[in-house]
């Protein structure tokens, strides 16, 4: 073979090895590798999570309004008792001596008030007389007589006035001694199980005016109605109704879940400190009351719990994974549920990457509700298109016209 001949056949070889590289670069480089989903209908339920305590839906806090001496407790943690029933006494000593006290102060101002009553009629006679005296003939009762027969009279009248009431203080004072005595016995306000007993005979029971838990003797609990107390947020607070499902887990019973109901929201927030010293954030939480419908035997108030509630489903409902949903600068998907940027046309809009042959192109989208991990599609898409679903950090990057292929591990799940 001839040099020249050579020399070209090496020249093609070249040729198409550099052909063949060039190929082989572009079939490595054909696009973004993401994960393809398409649009698909579901089933969606949307639901709010929020962690609390159970409680019963009743309960009374007895405390004691006198101080005294606890003698007597017939009950203990765990029983059962009736409305009315003795559940503790303390020492009536000193108060059945205010008693005795009260009743002969009572005694002694009836008595004052029976002689100043007498008194009054004297004077009242006295007076009567000297008036008729004076009647008969004016010579008989001078002036200056028949005023001080006047005066004496007022002034017995109102030592009466005076007398009666203190007869009337006497028996207030006897009924508020005689109510202090019956304090010394407390009895059951409803019927329920003790559960809780924070004292024992010989302590001091003391009134609860500036604390709740220092006058606290014991706890009544109406264990046939149980709900779980729980804290939502702000946000999702709006989305919540009476009468709303719930699944609720409780700790103390890993392997069942029960039914409830929502029962309560609150009105006003429970707003919680900053854990910073002087911060100015708050979190903002309402309280809500889930009431289980069939409470298990043996459920003690206090237990954590957590409460799955339902706010919305959808059947069969045009749905896009939550990860897909991304914000990019868009004209809006429509003036009603977007306004207009009247500056430059376009402002930040909800959407996600279309896939057309090959190329990942930005549409936005209004969505409903959203489920444990699908949003619901009102506009903007109808069933099959195909979509970017992943992976989140390629969606957050990702730019309109940008050329994709789909990722060799179509399993592939990530958390937002």
């Amino acid at each position: 073979m001839s040099r020249k001949k050579l020399i070209i056949f090496g020249g093609l070889g070249v040729a198409v090895v550099a052909l063949i590289a060039f190929n082989a670069a572009s079939q490595g480089d054909r696009g973004e590798s993401v994960r393809i989903e398409e649009v698909e209908r579901r089933d969606l339920v949307a639901t709010v999570t929020a962690s609390g305590q159970i409680e019963p839906q009743r309960s009374v806090d007895i405390s004691a309004d006198i101080t005294g001496r606890i003698t007597y407790i017939p009950v203990e943690e765990g029983d059962t008792v009736q409305k009315g029933d003795l559940v503790l006494r303390i020492d009536p000593s000193q108060y059945e001596a205010g008693v005795a006290r009260a009743r002969a102060l009572l005694a002694s101002a009836e008595a004052s008030a029976l002689q100043a009553r007498a008194n009054r009629d004297q004077a009242k006679r006295a007076l009567e007389r000297a008036q008729e005296l004076r009647r008969q003939d004016p010579n008989l009762v001078s002036d200056e007589q028949l005023e001080q027969a006047q005066t004496g009279y007022d002034v017995a009248e109102a030592l009466a006035t005076s007398a009666e009431h203190q007869v009337a203080q006497s028996r207030a004072s006897l009924q508020e001694a005689e109510e202090q005595l019956a304090k010394t016995v407390l009895r059951a306000p409803m019927s329920g199980e003790i559960t809780r007993l924070a004292v024992e005979e010989g302590e001091v029971a003391v009134p609860s005016n500036f604390s709740r838990e220092v006058g606290l003797l014991m706890t009544v609990a109406d264990l046939s109605v149980i709900q779980v107390n729980v804290r939502v947020d702000e946000t999702d607070v709006v989305r919540l109704h009476l009468e709303d499902s719930a699944e609720v887990t409780i700790d103390a019973f890993p392997d069942t879940t029960f039914a409830g109901q929502v029962t309560k929201i609150s009105k006003s927030a429970v707003r919680a400190a900053a854990a910073t010293a002087g911060g100015t954030n708050q979190a903002v939480d309402y309280d809500v009351e889930v009431t289980l419908n069939d409470p298990p035997p043996g459920i003690r108030p206090d237990l954590s719990a957590t409460a799955k509630i339902v706010t919305a489903t959808r059947d069969s409902s045009l749905s896009i994974p939550i990860i897909a949903l991304t914000i990019r600068e868009h004209e809006p998907i429509s003036t009603e549920t977007v306004p207009q940027d009247t500056a430059g046309g376009k402002e930040e809009t909800e959407g996600v990457f279309v896939v057309v042959n090959g190329i990942a192109e930005f549409r936005p989208v209004k969505v409903g509700i959203a489920g444990e991990e699908y949003f619901e599609v009102l506009e903007g898409l109808v069933e099959g298109d195909s979509i970017v679903g992943g992976p989140y950090q390629t969606i957050r990057d990702l730019r309109d016209g940008t050329p994709v292929r789909p990722t060799a591990d179509r399993s592939e799940r990530e958390e937002r």
